[in-house]
């Protein structure tokens, strides 16, 4: 039998309509699967963190905030806090930091990410500052399928495909790069041939002087006379500063952080056989502070290597550094940018990932960390920034080397 003509018209408007839910459901996020947030949740190891109708989006930061290193991890704090005023609304949800202090040491970085991840509504971390805190933090949040990207952690061993945890990646850069420049500007710049070297047994430090040794040795044919190692805390540091000063090395690279860096220089001015020998340190002791623990006179002439501070484009300059000053005066430390960087690539996966459904947003803990690490061709106020299997996300990062002149950083290299 012949159907009437109103018939094969509701049928079209039926084939109509199921093909606006699925645009629908493709424009919530859900990766145009079909599947709803209760399907995509289940789906994920980790789950969903649910979002409710007028609530914030939480995002934590790990960071050293208090104490001798406050200067570092304040910065990238206030860093984070820039992007997120800046982003605004994700999916038509506010976003807030729940900060806290990994102190600059294991134990900090334990208590700190363990009362995070114990918070199920936060989405994802910024952290940790230091690297010593970023070895326990990381292990503990990929654990709990919490994504966490630091804009300072530089050791090697945090992205060391053998030690590399599943949810963590940087922007900062690794200390791969910040040796190996330090090294190229001891041997050719400076033109020296023999160097010492004291760290303070974190994987900083020791990792880094490490890099610089090996570098220094190997492609610059230089001589490395003596390595010494200090404890976090120690106040004499006579005994380390004897041991290398009995073969007068041209060049002492110590790169520790604030308050053993200070003592190391002010100390180091008054040991018998260091009196022509040149003094270097890296980014842990590039602020003011450690300007200030030394004492200026004897920081004065130091060489200090760190991530380079010359970022393309006009938005650092006419934007953010405008903004961040407003906020908190000038910058403390030198790793705001990576922070700024960090944050606005986790507010951009959230958008990605994020699916809406009856006023809530729902986020995938693994597509989230998915999404994070196909990062490519990002373009951050630190560079392009392309994220590799292994959570390093500044493969183009540059070093540059300042001296304290008059008690101030001159940035003189390259």
């Amino acid at each position: 039998m012949r159907k009437p003509k109103w018939f094969s018209l509701v049928a079209l408007l039926f084939v109509l309509s199921l093909v606006a839910a699925a645009c629908a459901d493709d424009d919530d996020g859900d990766g145009g699967n079909g599947e709803g947030a209760a399907a995509t949740c289940d789906a994920d190891e980790f789950g969903c963190v649910e979002v409710a109708d007028g609530d914030a989006i939480q995002l934590g930061t790990l960071l050293v905030i208090t104490g001798e290193n406050a200067s570092l991890g304040l910065d990238s704090q206030y860093g984070s806090q820039i992007a997120v005023d800046m982003y605004g609304e994700v999916a038509g949800h506010s976003v807030e930091l729940v900060n806290e202090d990994d102190g600059c040491a294991p134990e900090g970085g334990t208590s700190g990410a363990r009362n995070l991840v114990s918070n199920e509504q936060v989405v994802a971390v910024i952290g940790t500052s230091c690297s010593s805190a970023g070895e326990p933090a990381a292990q503990i949040t990929s654990d709990a399928g919490v994504v966490m990207v630091s804009p300072s952690n530089t050791a090697p061993s945090l992205t060391d495909p053998a030690t590399h945890q599943p949810f963590y990646l940087r922007t900062a850069h690794n200390d791969k790069i910040q040796g190996a420049a330090m090294a190229q500007f001891v041997g050719e710049e400076l033109g020296l041939t023999t160097a010492a070297t004291i760290h303070d047994g974190s994987p900083y430090a020791e990792q880094l002087q490490a890099v610089f040794a090996d570098t220094f040795t190997g492609e610059y044919g230089g001589e490395i006379t003596g390595t010494e190692a200090i404890t976090v805390g120690d106040t004499d540091m006579s005994g380390a500063l004897t041991s290398v000063a009995a073969a007068s090395p041209e060049f002492l690279y110590f790169p520790v952080f604030v308050a053993e860096g200070g003592l190391l220089a002010a100390q180091g001015r008054e040991t018998a056989g260091l009196e022509d020998t040149l003094f270097g340190g890296a980014d842990g002791m590039l602020t003011q502070d450690w300007v200030d623990a030394a004492g200026a006179a004897n920081a004065e002439g130091t060489y200090l290597s760190g991530p380079d501070l010359a970022f393309g484009g006009d938005f650092y300059e006419a934007e953010f550094l405008p903004a961040y000053e407003d906020a908190y005066g000038e910058p403390s430390s030198v790793f705001h940018a990576h922070a700024f960087d960090a944050a606005t690539m986790v507010l951009d996966a959230i958008a990605e990932v994020g699916i809406e459904e009856d006023g809530s947003l729902f986020i995938p803990r693994t597509a989230l960390k998915d999404a994070l690490f196909a990062t490519t061709d990002y373009e951050g106020i630190t560079g392009i920034l392309t994220c590799d299997e292994n959570g390093d996300c500044n493969p183009g990062a540059t070093i540059s080397v300042s001296e304290v002149v008059d008690g101030a950083f001159e940035r003189i290299w390259p």
